[in-house]
């Protein structure tokens, strides 16, 4: 009997779909899962033309396979992937390939590519974005890791893929836990992004009074233009849907307390570690914390009063500058997480390609924007190019929008409309645009509390003053 190509491990939605998606291209592949409901889900959602078979037994799934085995594992990261290799592997023969397309932690693919190694296996971490619908049609794929595993996964991956302009929104992300780590990375961005859009739809809700068909109309406007992008195009959308429990528009309903499963998490600690300032991802991540303060929010609204705010008077003016200061904060969201792929690979020599990195992200993923293109024309002519924000193209660009961004900042101060993540996307970009920065005072201080010495700006060497107190 002729063995099927591909197997995959969980067929939850997102294992089925990519599944569903691998069959669609004319690839034979093999599901595995515990669940009998699944496995009939599977096989009754199969179209005639798929060679597609569901399996409640890692034994049968295994002997089904053509060898060299390639094995695709789509379980909740942590411990359940841990429980499905330490099940498979004993089953699995030299040369096989296991592809973790889970959002796993980065330094677990890193122990996992090893102890498969020991076993003579393949284990490749690949970074899938793109959610349920990208999973079935064509999502971004970040494969990383072993490269002779890739070459054999390439053309599936290739196929299955999104498409910009024709070419795959799919490319090798460099070596080790690569493809985990740009993932990783990307749903930083995502926690950023997601965040600065909330406080554009605050601005114009509480500062400009827009009801949600006005708001409907705005995100289509910026949708249509240089703002276009899966998020702004979603986001549009929402706004258009009603609740079926109430005769209210269904966002309304919604209580304002944000969930996360930890990849956001991940990046700002990564970034702490490593070194890279990305402050406007941090504090998207910690918006949502501070959401969760549901209760003691409604006590502080209480104790501190209502807060008056002074609606604009241009409002077809505040808008646009609206608009520009989302726009620039989400590029500079960008610059900050594409640094901090900068660094990693040199810490942890990835060797990522920045340039494919933006390429892949063009399309398919959650974080897709026209604005990708820009990206990926200035890291084709410069692929060593340290922050986007150095870019001489990018930096027109920046120049034509930071005065909205400013001004919009100011206003939400000035109003008491929480912008932490516009607030802090500026001030990131005044800080990282100033040649002299006011911490020679901190280092002073650190110097005198602490003996932590300093070094100079007319002189090489490191320094220690023994510094006198003014009371003497």
């Amino acid at each position: 009997m002729e063995g099927y190509s591909y197997g995959m491990v969980g067929l939850g939605v997102m294992g089925r779909n990519l599944l569903y998606n691998i069959a669609d291209h004319g690839f034979s592949i093999a599901g595995f899962d515990l669940d009998e409901e699944k496995i009939k889900e599977l096989q009754n959602g199969a179209t005639s033309g798929m060679k597609v078979k569901g399996t409640g037994s890692l034994e049968d799934f295994v002997s089904v396979l053509e060898t060299p085995r390639k094995i695709i594992l789509m379980v909740p990261a942590g411990k359940p992937v841990d429980a499905v290799l330490e099940s498979i592997t004993p089953l699995l023969s030299k040369g096989d390939i296991v592809i973790d397309a889970g959002n796993s932690y980065f330094e677990d693919t890193n122990r996992r590519i090893a102890d498969l190694a020991s076993k003579n296996l393949h284990f490749m971490g690949m970074g899938v974005s793109g959610g349920e619908k990208g999973a079935r049609t064509g999502p971004s794929i970040m494969p990383g890791g072993d490269l002779e595993a890739f070459t054999q996964l390439k053309p599936m991956l290739e196929a299955i893929s999104a498409k910009v302009n024709d070419e795959a929104c799919t490319a090798y992300m460099g070596k080790g836990s690569a493809g985990n780590y740009v993932k990783m990375v990307h749903n930083g961005i995502e926690y950023a992004i997601m965040q600065l859009i909330s406080e554009a739809y605050d601005l114009l809700k509480r500062g400009a009074n827009l009801n949600n068909d006005q708001l409907y109309e705005v995100f289509k406007e910026w949708n249509n233009g240089e703002m276009n992008s899966f998020l702004i195009e979603i986001t549009r959308d929402i706004f258009q849907q009603k609740d079926s429990l109430t005769d209210n528009y269904l966002v309304d309903q919604i209580l304002d307390m944000a969930g996360a499963k930890g990849t956001g998490k991940w990046t700002s600690e990564q970034a702490m570690e490593i070194g890279v300032s990305i402050p406007t991802i941090d504090i998207a991540v910690t918006s949502r914390i501070l959401s969760a303060y549901k209760d003691e929010r409604i006590q502080a609204s209480q104790l501190y009063s209502e807060k008056e705010i002074v609606s604009p008077e241009d409002i077809d003016l505040f808008i646009k500058e609206v608009g520009d200061a989302l726009f620039l904060a989400t590029l500079i969201s960008y610059a900050q997480g594409l640094a901090l792929l900068v660094k990693a690979s040199e810490e942890y020599n990835f060797e990522i390609p920045l340039k494919d990195v933006v390429k892949i992200w063009r399309g398919g993923c959650i974080i897709r924007s026209v604005l990708l293109e820009k990206f990926y024309s200035a890291y084709t002519q410069d692929p060593n190019l340290s922050n986007i924000l150095l870019d001489q193209d990018i930096a027109l660009l920046v120049k034509s929008k930071i005065k909205g961004l400013r001004k919009i900042a100011g206003y939400a101060t000035t109003n008491g409309i929480s912008s932490l993540g516009l607030q802090t996307a500026l001030g990131y970009f005044d800080a990282y645009t100033t040649e002299s920065l006011p911490v020679n005072l901190i280092q002073a201080q650190r110097d005198y509390f602490g003996a932590h010495t300093y070094q100079r700006i007319d002189r090489e060497g490191v320094f220690h003053t023994s510094w006198q107190s003014a009371n003497n």
